[in-house]
C-alpha cells in the first residue's frame, strides 16, 4: 500500500471538513514558495547567485504540516529543502532573497553561511546546523525542554530519507523514545539520497517501518497531496500535545529537480521517471481538486498568479539592491569586538 500512495491523483479528504480559507492558504502558499524556487533557479542560471537546494516537488507536505502547526508557538527544525515549509511559517521571500544573495541583514546568519539554513527566533524556526541529521538529537533536547517546562508546545523536525542513514537520526529518535517526547520527525522520502536510490539506503520498504524500534508511533502520508499531509500531521501533533509521544512521519514525495544546482540528475535517473512524476505534481493535483469542487476559479488562479509575482518581484529587487555585509562582520558576533566590556 505505501508504495502506491503517490500513484494517485486524488486528494484524499476522508474525515476533513476544512474550510474554504484554509484550503485557499494551502494553496497560496504552495504557489508562493514553487515560485519563489523557481526564480531562484533563474538567478543562478544567470550567474548572479552561486547556489540553490531545491524544494520543488515537496509543497504539498511541508504546506500541509506548517499549517497543521501552532505556528510561532511549536519549534520548526528544519532541513535545507525546506523552502514552503518555512514560507508556510511566516518566512518571507525577501529574507529568501538576502540569503542566497548574501547580503546584509540576512536573518539567518547575517549571511555568515550558506542559504537555506534556516533560522528566524520569532517563527520558532530554530538555527540548521550543516551536518545532515543532526537536526533531530536537537530536537530531542528541544522537546525535553518542553517537557520539563509543562508546556504542550510540540517540536517538529524533517529530513530526507537518505539522513536516516546517520547515527543522529537513530540517537535523537531513541531519546524521543524512551522519554515519550514531544516530537514530530518528518522524513520527506524523495526516493534519492542524492543519487543513490531508497533501496540502496535502506532494507525495509518505508522509512516508518522503523518506528516501533524506537517505541515510538509510525505514521506514512501521501506527501504529494497537501490535505492528506495536514490530516497526518494533525493527529501526530495531537498525540504529541496530550502526551502521546513522538511520531516518526514518513512522507512519499518526489523532487522533479536536480538535488542542487551543482548537480547533474541524469546521469541516475531516466527522464521518463521525472516525466511521470511531473503528472503528479502537487500544486496541479491541489489546483484540480479546488477547481472540481467549485472553491477556485481560473480567474482567482491567475489573481494568485499576479499576486504572488508582483511579491517575488519586488522582493527579489530589494534584496539585489541591499549592500553586502562589510568585511569585519564576518568576525562579530563569532568573536567580541575590541572594545568589548565584561
Amino acid at each position: 500500500m505505501a508504495q502506491n500512495l503517490t500513484r494517485s491523483h486524488q486528494i484524499d479528504d476522508a474525515g476533513l471538513d476544512l474550510d474554504a480559507g484554509l484550503l485557499h492558504e494551502m494553496y497560496r502558499l504552495m504557489v508562493l514558495a514553487r515560485r519563489t524556487d523557481e526564480r531562484t533557479w533563474v538567478l543562478h542560471r544567470q550567474g548572479k547567485i552561486a547556489f540553490h537546494i531545491s524544494g520543488i516537488g515537496h509543497e504539498a507536505i511541508q504546506v500541509g504540516a506548517a499549517l497543521a502547526m501552532r505556528r510561532g508557538y511549536d519549534y520548526a527544525h528544519l532541513y535545507y529543502r525546506d523552502l514552503a515549509f518555512n514560507i508556510a511559517l511566516g518566512y518571507t521571500p525577501y529574507e529568501f532573497f538576502l540569503a542566497v544573495y548574501g547580503k546584509q541583514g540576512e536573518t539567518t546568519s547575517g549571511a555568515r553561511q550558506m542559504p537555506s539554513n534556516w533560522s528566524a527566533r520569532r517563527l520558532g524556526i530554530v538555527t540548521a546546523s550543516s551536518p545532515v541529521a543532526t537536526q533531530v538529537p536537537q530536537a530531542a533536547g528541544l522537546a525535553l525542554a518542553s517537557k520539563l517546562k509543562g508546556e504542550d508546545r510540540v517540536t517538529v523536525v524533517c529530513l530526507g530519507e537518505g539522513s536516516t542513514s546517520e547515527g543522529d537520526f537513530f540517537e535523537g529518535l531513541n531519546w524521543a523514545g524512551v522519554h515519550q517526547l514531544p516530537v514530530v520527525c518528518i522524513v520527506q522520502n524523495n526516493i534519492y539520497a542524492i543519487s543513490v536510490p531508497v533501496h540502496l539506503q535502506m532494507a525495509v520498504p518505508n522509512v516508518a517501518d522503523r518506528a516501533p524500534m524506537f517505541g515510538i508511533a509510525g505514521a506514512i502520508c501521501d506527501g504529494n497531496d497537501v490535505v492528506a499531509s495536514y490530516r497526518t500531521m494533525s493527529e501526530a501533533l495531537d498525540r504529541a500535545r496530550r502526551g502521546g509521544g513522538a511520531t516518526l512521519l514518513e512522507a512519499k514525495t518526489y523532487r522533479p529537480v536536480p538535488h542542487s544546482s551543482d548537480d547533474d540528475d541524469r546521469t541516475y535517473r531516466s527522464r521518463e521517471e521525472v516525466e511521470e512524476w511531473k503528472q503528479r505534481d502537487p500544486i496541479k493535483r491541489f489546483q484540480a481538486y479546488l477547481l472540481e469542487r467549485g472553491l477556485l476559479d481560473d480567474e482567482q488562479i491567475d489573481a494568485i498568479e499576479q499576486e504572488v509575482r508582483a511579491e517575488i518581484d519586488d522582493a527579489q529587487a530589494r534584496a539585489e539592491a541591499a549592500p553586502y555585509p562589510r568585511g569585519e562582520d564576518a568576525l562579530f558576533p563569532i568573536f567580541a569586538p575590541p572594545d568589548f566590556e565584561q
